[in-house]
């Protein structure tokens, strides 16, 4: 699988052209194209300004001597190629298996062409086996924990050796477990009214491609959005 990880990233870097502003995703299959634009760089002398969805993608791009702007410093992104935890048949998405999901959605949000690589096995007919991360404020976290079990969202705050993890934006994560979620759309509304939730890990109506990598090698599924 990894190998088809690597060529999968490989074909998304084929969406990169000189000039353009590239968002760097974050993730096992995001870290070959990384590599992929890096190689480009030194060997084919692509010029491109990138910016990154975490702490780890930026180290990486950094090593491989890729320019960095932060989001803030561009007016948009041309392509996006970032990684996701499952698609649905909508082409509805759950992301923040890595804890980026915030940042990723902030690199997404201007971009033109936004592209997600992943393996087969992450396409579902319907969202929600892959737990939900829901990103929220350190202030106020159990009391929004303890909305979401009063619920039945099944809530639990992630964990990092030990302690609860905290996101590059200093947040918490607290991850759903929903079994399906039969509404992505409408969910993804809900939360979005909840006070202390940053961001929620679903990515609705965003993506423009799925590249995907399987048994039979990579295809590329396109969206009509």
């Amino acid at each position: 699988m990894e190998t088809l990880k690597k060529l999968a990233g490989i074909k998304a870097a084929e969406f990169v052209e000189n000039g353009m502003v590239v968002g760097l995703g974050t993730g096992s299959t995001t870290y070959y194209f990384v590599e992929e634009i890096g190689r480009r760089i030194k060997e084919e002398g692509l010029r491109i300004t990138a910016v990154t969805t975490s702490s780890v993608t930026t180290k990486q791009a950094e090593g491989l001597g890729i320019p960095l702007k932060s989001i803030d410093e561009v007016d948009q992104v041309d392509v996006t190629v970032d990684g996701a935890d499952e698609v649905d048949s909508q082409f509805n998405g759950i992301k923040g298996g890595g804890g980026a999901l915030l940042m990723e959605k902030v690199v997404a949000t201007p971009t033109k062409d936004y592209i997600w690589v992943v393996d087969e096995s992450k396409l579902v007919q319907k969202l929600g086996a892959f737990k939900l991360p829901v990103e929220v404020v350190q202030y106020g976290a159990e009391q929004v924990f303890r909305r979401f079990a009063e619920a039945g969202y099944k809530p639990s705050f992630r964990e990092k050796n030990g302690q609860r993890f905290i996101t590059d934006m200093q947040n918490f994560i607290i991850d759903l477990d929903l079994g399906v979620i039969e509404n992505p759309i409408e969910f993804g509304r809900e939360l979005d009214h909840i006070v202390g939730v940053v961001e929620h890990g679903l990515f609705n109506q965003m993506v423009n491609k799925v590249i995907v990598a399987g048994q039979s090698g990579v295809k590329v599924l396109e969206t009509d959005n």
